[in-house]
């Protein structure tokens, strides 16, 4: 804008000040609108861009003492022509444009934006600006969390197949980079953020890369030994032995049947429980204290009853 027009822009008003404002009163009255209306924080919004280049030339023209005084005397005399030299890019905007010779301006957008002095004031706001993020949640049995797969999702109105990894646990969040939504001027798409729900299996539970299951055996079983069948996720059945006086709690490793991620695979992990029968007929029973009568005369809680001071 030419400086002859400055009779026809009220800069005072534009900033809602009071002429005799302070410096300090004109700075923080410009840091707050600079902040409601930087094109950063409102982008693709013509009418905010516009009103932000309207508060920069009010402020870069109040902040220099020398331009204001000019400013007011040319608003007394009601519209008296005052013309600058120089035509270069700044010639538009009194003392300036922001990263001119100005420096009360050019000062408190550095400290607003970061921006050094000399550079460019919108820190390339008018740039390519990335698209929005876009977050969404999707429910996956147990073993689709484990083995991963592929899921249907809308965005925009069209439906995008996704991988899900293997090893994906309840509450994990994946980021899909470039699946968001798109630039509004040209820039990277967002990311699609997915928040997982790993839905509970019957049998098996997660521990990190392993998987776990709980074995029961009879007492015979623990007592004397055996070969037991024990379940894989979506497998065939493994043979464990089990050898004799294992005890509750025991647990036996296989290796290479938990999560298997491109980093590494865990193992499945079968903790062994004793089933104590509900019902004993009466000649279990005298076999049991048949054989209670044959162990050694031992007491099995003499050792924490020990420790613990009671003996």
């Amino acid at each position: 804008m030419a400086n002859q027009d400055w009779f026809d822009k009220d800069f005072y008003k534009i900033l809602g000040v009071a002429k005799g404002a302070t410096d300090a009163e004109l700075k923080k009255v410009y840091r707050k609108l600079a902040r409601q209306f930087h094109p950063d924080s409102n982008p693709g919004d013509a009418k905010a861009e516009a009103k932000f280049k309207e508060i920069s030339e009010a402020y870069s023209v109040l902040s220099d003492s020398e331009q204001r005084k000019e400013y007011d005397a040319v608003r007394a005399m009601g519209g008296g022509a005052r013309f600058t030299g120089g035509a270069g890019p700044n010639a538009g905007f009194p003392g300036g444009f922001p990263g001119g010779a100005g420096g009360g301006f050019e000062d408190v957008f550095s400290n607003l934006f970061g921006g050094g002095r000399g550079g460019n004031p919108f820190g390339g706001s008018f740039g390519p600006q990335p698209g929005a993020d876009l977050s969404m949640t999707t429910t996956l049995n147990f073993i689709d969390g484990v083995k991963g797969t592929s899921i249907k999702v809308n965005i925009a109105g069209k439906e995008v197949s996704v991988n899900i990894p293997a090893g994906v646990s309840d509450g994990q969040k994946i980021k899909l980079r470039g699946k968001g939504q798109a630039s509004p001027n040209g820039g990277p798409a967002g990311d699609l953020i997915i928040n997982c729900t790993v839905k509970p299996h019957p049998v098996f539970t997660r521990d990190g890369d392993n998987i776990r299951v709980i074995v029961p055996v009879t007492f015979s079983e623990a007592v004397l030994g055996a070969t037991i069948l024990v379940p894989t996720l979506g497998g065939e059945p493994v043979k464990l032995k089990v050898v004799a006086g294992t005890p509750n709690g025991r647990v036996l490793r296989v290796k290479g049947r938990g999560v298997a991620t491109a980093k590494h695979t865990g193992d499945l992990l079968a903790t062994v429980e004793i089933a104590v029968p509900s019902h004993v007929n009466d000649k279990a029973k005298k076999a049991l204290e048949q054989f209670e009568s044959e162990l050694p005369d031992e007491d099995p809680r003499a050792d924490i009853l020990l420790r613990a001071g009671l003996l």
